[in-house]
């Protein structure tokens, strides 16, 4: 099959594929019922919304989109111990996992419990001396000091530890994968537990934590009193939705959309704090919710101190916030010198195995457990295969993967630790962490190989680049990026429209910094826009484009809005290339 545009291999590498024939055809039916802008039904049609929701797909709420909470096994049981505790002024602790979600998770219910006068002991395990999820020792010293344990994006394999808080009641409020037997906890209330339907696997932690809340306000009503306010935590449920890369479908898309308009209000100093560290200075979209904000909390759990993003997330202080924030933008800065050192040695240990295998993978000596599990990430979207990246100390290897669409990476590495090739393993999809001794290393990588090969990681070919059609300069306005964004929030699940500028010609290209390029191109009528590409150095998109020598191009990417000096203006964000044939 021949490439959109006729580009079978683009300045990338890669083919480019247009909207299918039905989609085309139902992008026209859209334009025709609606009068919507053509580029915005392309999307809509892409995303599958049919001519009759197109209106309430534009404009998601919680109303239409929140689900029952009761739906979920264990979740009337939960909130009414979790609101029985509040009662009775019970000591609470709450055990969450160090990235973003388990931050996120932790500052809701301090958040909710905070309105309710009441306090809560934080416990974020260490990752390199604890590793994830609850531990005997922990768990036996929290149960000590308090009378009901909530685990947060964590604690559905944690068998023994829950075992271990002897005199304490505890509560799982996670997302990751269930095994066939449950802890023996007061509630588990996982939408990934193996006997739910699966309706509401996309949920994160924080989306589970959030129900739980809506359920106990339920409750609370019930007996004739009145909840927190629940909206004002969206904001929490948004940064965790995204940072988790949950798909952004159901309610999701109400969950972030609603998260998104409280965050603009800047009523929460932690992210009010992020915010500000990481310049923005227009309301956040999805897009810095996953690539500016949730980086800088993830920096805590996985080069600094676990519990400082969940601590940025709940303290109502803007100057222990600032100072927070300001101690996480360093860290972040620390864990992407560190993240590049292991992401070239990686890089050239899997060539060596070959790209093209079902599984790639590498492991060194000394690599930080904080950033195996980002250049797995950097290894998947350079191959598009299932990538595993392991950093050992001495003996004891902790590992991260990320996986690609179709291929479910948790459950193979959970059928490893099942098998006795891992030390313990788990996780979800599209990402899983494992520990191992380095005897089991090559056994249990052979042993994932084979599995991965049997759901068809083999048969993977590069990464097409998939476009939603055609536009011209003039025609991306200011407003038309406002439409297109009504069509959000864009994310996993929910590609952003991805759009091609067909025959254009390059006004100027520059290199900024060591790898960017920034251009203008028009199309010869007059409308001409300014673009800019990330790391365009860094392959053959940035020597090719800066030496134009006046050739004509396509030019694909996705457009947002360029804010400065109190003046909007449209900018492509560059992400392919061809030489238009003659």
């Amino acid at each position: 099959m021949t490439g959109y545009l006729g580009v079978d291999r683009s300045l990338t590498g890669r083919r480019w594929i247009g909207p299918a024939p039905e989609v085309a055809r139902q992008a026209e039916a859209l334009v025709q019922q609606t009068g919507l802008a053509p580029a915005l039904c392309q999307t809509l049609a892409r995303l599958g919304v049919p001519p009759e929701e197109v209106s309430t797909y534009l404009e998601p709420t919680l109303r239409a989109l929140l689900p029952d909470p009761r739906s979920l096994r264990d979740m009337e049981r939960a909130a009414e111990r979790l609101l029985r505790a509040v009662r009775n002024r019970e000591r609470i602790a709450i055990f969450a996992d160090y990235d973003v979600d388990g931050g996120a998770s932790a500052a809701l219910l301090i958040d909710w419990l905070r309105q309710l006068d009441r306090r809560a002991t934080l416990y974020v395990p260490d990752r390199i001396d604890e590793g994830y999820g609850p531990n005997e020792p922990a768990m036996q010293d929290l149960a000590r000091d308090h009378d009901l344990i909530v685990c947060v994006d964590c604690g559905t394999l944690s068998h023994g530890p829950i075992a271990a808080a002897d005199g304490a009641d505890v509560v799982v409020l996670d997302h990751h994968l269930g095994g066939e037997t449950l802890p023996d906890a007061y509630a588990v209330v996982n939408p990934n537990r193996q006997d739910e339907d699966g309706s509401l696997a996309h949920l994160c932690a924080a989306g589970v934590v959030f129900l739980a809340l809506v359920e106990a306000g339920r409750q609370m009503r019930e007996a004739g009193g009145q909840g927190p306010d629940l909206m004002s935590m969206l904001d929490l449920v948004s940064l965790a939705t995204v940072a988790d890369v949950a798909p952004l479908k159901g309610v999701n898309r109400a969950l972030v959309r609603q998260g998104l308009k409280v965050m603009a209000q800047r009523a929460r100093p932690g992210i009010v704090a992020l915010c500000d560290v990481g310049r923005l200075d227009t309301a956040p979209k999805s897009y810095h919710l996953g690539f500016v904000l949730g980086p800088r909390v993830n920096a805590g759990g996985r080069i600094g101190k676990a519990d400082l993003g969940a601590r940025l997330l709940s303290t109502m202080d803007p100057h222990e916030a600032r100072a927070m924030a300001e101690r996480l933008d360093a860290l972040n800065s620390e864990r992407r010198e560190i993240e590049e050192a292991v992401r070239a040695q990686a890089l050239e240990q899997a060539e060596e195995r070959g790209l093209d295998a079902p599984l790639v993978w590498a492991a060194g000596e000394g690599w930080h457990p904080g950033v195996v599990g980002i250049v797995a990430s950097r290894l998947k979207e350079r191959t598009n295969r299932p990538a595993v990246v392991i950093g050992f100390d001495g003996d004891e290897g902790k590992g991260s993967g990320r996986s690609v669409s179709g291929i479910d990476l948790g459950a193979s590495i959970q059928k490893l630790a099942a098998e006795g090739l891992l030390q313990k393993g788990g996780g979800h999809k599209m990402a899983a962490g494992l520990s191992l001794s380095r005897d089991q290393l090559e056994p249990a990588m052979a042993r994932l190989s084979e599995l991965l090969t049997r759901q068809g990681a083999d048969q993977l070919g590069a990464s097409d680049l998939r476009l939603d059609g055609p536009l011209m300069p003039g025609a991306a306005t200011p407003e038309l990026v406002d439409l297109l964004e009504d069509a959000g929030p864009f994310g996993a699940g929910a590609a952003a429209p991805r759009f091609v500028f067909p025959d254009v010609q390059i006004g100027f290209a520059k290199r900024v910094g060591s790898s960017h390029l920034k251009l203008s191109f028009g199309d010869g009528i007059g409308a001409r826009i300014d673009a800019i590409c990330f790391g365009a150095f860094d392959g053959p998109l940035g020597p090719a484009l800066e030496q134009h020598g006046g050739a004509r191009f396509h030019l694909a990417g996705r457009l947002e809005i360029n804010e400065w000096g109190g003046r909007r203006s449209v900018q492509l964000r560059l992400e392919d290339a061809a030489q238009a044939t003659e």
